[in-house]
């Protein structure tokens, strides 16, 4: 049986150890009789609106359409529940399988749910081109306006209700059972430990990862190794799923009619092709940014930096290490700075146990935060003493907050922010906390520097790693128009990338090639990674102006992150915050920005 963690309230300062989050919010455990009740009267109710409307939403008045809104959007909500806690539960421990059970029993339910009700959604589309006027007009309908309008945007893409159905079947044992498959094997791998200079040995994968900021290059490279050498012995398996998935975009579109899976995601992620390409091409016309920082940076070190030595520490000393306690307060404190209210709503997160931080073993890789509309968002990390840790913690807080203001103001179909505004306040929030930090750092020259070239390897990463990634994902979707591909077609590719990346500034390791099994973006979310470089342009353009304005940039920053996905995500930007991403010039300013920084660093070596 699953238990919540605690259902005690805990101050921050109370904080000691990296805590496990409190999912009771949610359901008591795996034998709680909420949870199938709840299951239970959620299909009684989607049969009751089936049987209600079914075949008659042509005939239904702009008033009734918006009754039905609301109900659907109450079965979503409903909905989010039951399947956030398997899956919060699997997250934390991908080696319990009651917890994966009941994920794919409760999965296979909405499912059936959610094929209860595709109707709707399909007889909405079908409706002629007058009559969804009318409703686009109507005036009870206008906080479902942008609803609407992507309503009417995949119209020419849409199937029957009975292929849509057994789509929505298909996927349970075919593109999400590999991309579970992927996950569940990664939980269950071991690693080889690798020990440091103080005889303290680390085997988990959230472990080995923050071992990379080691200042000793023989652990850096034996901890980038034991990881890789998982990656290479069951390389052949996680292509094989890559090109499963890749394969099963393919067919979709060809059912649908897009013409690629780039054309596909980017209609939902609301950003057009040629904003696309332009940060595809700004970025790569910048690579001497990544290779001269790396040039410097080995040169400050003696060594030529290695794929295994890119967050390798400047300081011949390690910087101290960073408790739990004190990163939760000091991120407090940098938010505070910013707005009380804005790093109140953040407290909470940490009185009610809504972060699971805590390393172990089995615990999903990576960090997230999982939004509940009608609830609240929860944060997973791996929490290990450092900054870097910190600032992982600050990035989701940012997710969180932003969900927060959603909530705040939005309903259901309008709670999911369009991808790039949906990582702006989560990259914001790092930039508070560095400037926070570099303020502490006055007297203490060496964090100084390591914060402010940690500030310039995240800009790198976001820049120039993140869009590389999707550059990698043309590649394979592009070789799956034309056939299936293996694991050495996707190794060729990501070091062939990675190589014209890096240039003679870094080595490019022979394990490097299996790197791209860890990025779980390419498996379940096609073309996200370009969005983190998206994102990272227009909150370089949103703190740029709040460091000129000051707090009056507050009040319009705030309401964009409450727009959620109400509105078209290039004009919230123009009218909230004054930012254009269709202007090239935003996607100078932030790689200007960069070559300030460079420029600073290299002024003080």
């Amino acid at each position: 049986m699953v238990q919540s963690v605690s259902n005690t309230t805990t101050s921050p300062a109370q904080l000691d150890n990296p805590q496990e989050w409190d999912l009771s919010d949610l359901y008591q455990g795996f034998d709680d009789p909420r949870l199938a009740q709840d299951l239970e009267t959620l299909q009684q109710t989607a049969a009751t609106f089936r049987d209600t409307y079914r075949g008659t939403v042509n005939t239904l008045n702009p008033e009734q359409i918006a009754a039905c809104f609301q109900q659907l959007e109450a079965i979503a909500e409903q909905s989010g529940f039951l399947y956030a806690f398997p899956a919060l539960v699997f997250s934390a421990d991908t080696r319990n399988t009651e917890a994966k059970q009941m994920q794919d029993k409760i999965l296979e339910a909405l499912t059936g749910i959610e094929n209860q009700l595709l109707f709707f959604d399909l007889e909405l589309k079908s409706l002629d081109d007058a009559k969804f006027a009318e409703l686009e007009a109507a005036t009870m309908l206008h906080p479902y306006r942008h609803y609407l309008y992507t309503i009417a945007k995949f119209r020419p893409y849409t199937l029957s209700e009975d292929v849509e159905q057994t789509r929505n079947q298909d996927n349970l044992t075919g593109r999400q059972a590999f991309i579970n498959l992927r996950s569940v094997h990664l939980g269950e791998q071991e690693y080889n430990p690798v020990t440091t200079p103080d005889d303290k040995s680390f085997s988990t994968e959230a472990e080995l990862s923050a071992l990379l900021f080691h200042p000793s290059p023989e652990v850096r490279y034996n901890a980038y190794l034991t990881v890789r050498q998982v990656m290479n012995q069951h390389n052949s398996l996680y292509g094989y799923i890559l090109n499963s998935v890749a394969q099963d975009h393919k067919l979709e579109n060809q059912m649908r009619g897009y013409s690629s899976t780039l054309q596909k995601q980017l209609l939902v992620d609301e950003v057009s092709e040629p904003v696309f390409r332009a940060i595809m091409d700004g970025t790569r016309d910048r690579f001497d940014l990544w290779q001269r920082y790396y040039t410097l940076k080995g040169n400050a070190l003696g060594q030529k930096i290695r794929t295994c030595d890119v967050y390798a520490p400047w300081a011949e000393e390690p910087v101290a290490p960073l408790p739990y306690k004190t990163g939760v307060e000091t991120l407090l404190a940098a938010l505070d700075q910013f707005d009380p209210n804005y790093a109140r709503r953040a407290k909470e997160f940490f009185i009610k146990d809504w972060v699971d931080a805590k390393v172990r073993p089995g615990k999903r890789g990576g960090a997230f935060c999982w939004y509940s509309h009608g609830k609240h968002s929860y944060l997973l990390l791996s929490y290990t003493d450092d900054y870097n840790s910190l600032f992982t913690l600050a990035h989701e807080m940012g997710h969180g907050l932003h969900f927060a203001q959603i909530g705040d103001r939005q309903t259901y179909f309008n709670s999911n922010p369009p991808m790039v505004l949906a990582e702006i306040a989560s990259t914001f929030n790092e930039l508070l906390l560095l400037d926070y930090l570099l303020q502490q750092a006055s007297d203490n020259p060496a964090l100084k520097k390591s914060l402010i070239t940690r500030q310039l390897e995240d800009q790198l990463n976001l820049l120039f790693r993140q869009s590389t990634i999707s550059r990698l994902e043309l590649a394979i979707h592009d070789r799956a128009l034309q056939g299936s591909f293996d694991h050495s077609f996707v190794n060729a590719q990501w070091r062939s990338l990675y190589q014209e990346l890096c240039s003679d500034a870094v080595e490019v390791l022979p394990e490097h090639d299996y790197d791209w099994a860890r990025i779980g973006h390419i498996y379940f979310k096609p073309f996200y990674c370009y969005q983190y470089t998206a994102s990272n342009i227009v909150s370089l353009a949103c703190y740029q102006k709040y460091r000129q304005v000051g707090k009056d940039f507050i009040p319009g920053y705030l309401e964009l992150l409450a727009a959620g996905g109400s509105v078209d995500q290039v004009a919230a930007l123009r009218k909230y915050v004054d930012v254009d991403l269709e202007n090239p010039a935003t996607i100078r300013a932030a790689l200007q920005y960069v070559e300030g920084l460079l420029d600073q660093l290299q002024a003080t070596l």
